[in-house]
């Protein structure tokens, strides 16, 4: 995807756009689409490979994913851990998940924002990994820190988060090739692409909220790797790599 977008962004788009496509359309229900058609698998692939790696899941791991919406993108992890619990505010998508996807009581789907579901979650401890895949940047601000604060205070056992193509803002000219929009915009949640933070602006949220985070950019044949980042987690108060205990 690229130029420029139309500057009309309802924010109830995720609950009533996906009821306008196919029942079986699952990428086009989450706009994980290019000119309007679906994501090749071999794109998705590499979004999931990428998570894979980067989480390092295994089977002992329970896995939160955060704003999933239809499950289309959750299921390809189930292999990769023992349990996982998709969360989404839409209840159209977690319909479309339940549906086609889940598979009780390991891999579920609950619907509930984000926000409230971090602070509200009864066994927060059970969970090992979690990921954002293409939705942090459509968090209000302040539910995007509820978030990252929610999930480090309360979850006691998670040591890595994955938040995954998020608009880096100091690329927003790759997207926006004609004219930038005003800044505003970059920063309106419910516009076409959300909030756009650059790599510092995440790590300086990410330090507010008790995480340490690193980057990584998808290879360069990926749909999104010319505007878009990945971000990996982890608490700050963990050892960062090749780090050890004092003697």
């Amino acid at each position: 995807m690229s130029g420029p977008v139309p500057r009309s962004f309802p924010k109830s788009d995720y609950k009533e756009y996906p009821k306008t496509l196919a029942p079986d359309d699952f990428w086009g229900q989450v706009r994980r689409t290019v000119h309007g058609k679906p994501v090749p698998e071999e794109q998705i692939a590499m979004i999931v490979r990428s998570i894979r790696e980067n989480l390092e899941l295994h089977s002992e791991d329970r896995v939160l994913d955060l704003a999933c919406g239809n499950g289309a993108l959750s299921r390809y992890l189930f292999a990769d851990c023992g349990a996982l619990l998709g969360v989404d505010y839409s209840e159209f998508l977690i319909g479309v998940a339940k549906a086609n996807f889940e598979r009780l009581p390991d891999y579920a789907f609950t619907c509930l924002d984000a926000a409230s579901y971090v602070e509200s979650e009864p066994e927060p401890a059970r969970f090992t990994k979690a990921l954002c895949y293409g939705s942090f940047s459509y968090f209000p601000a302040a539910d995007a820190e509820r978030v990252l604060r929610g999930l480090r205070t309360r979850f006691a056992s998670l040591r890595t988060l994955y938040l995954g193509n998020l608009p880096d803002r100091a690329l927003a000219a790759k997207f926006y090739t004609q004219a930038l929009p005003p800044e505003s915009e970059l920063d309106d949640h419910a516009a076409q692409i959300g909030i756009w933070r650059s790599q510092e602006q995440l790590r300086a949220l990410a330090a507010r909220t008790g995480w340490r985070a690193r980057f990584l950019r998808m290879p360069a044949d990926f749909f999104g790797a010319h505007y878009r980042y990945d971000a990996i987690l982890e608490p700050a108060d963990a050892h960062a790599p090749g780090e050890h205990e004092p003697a």
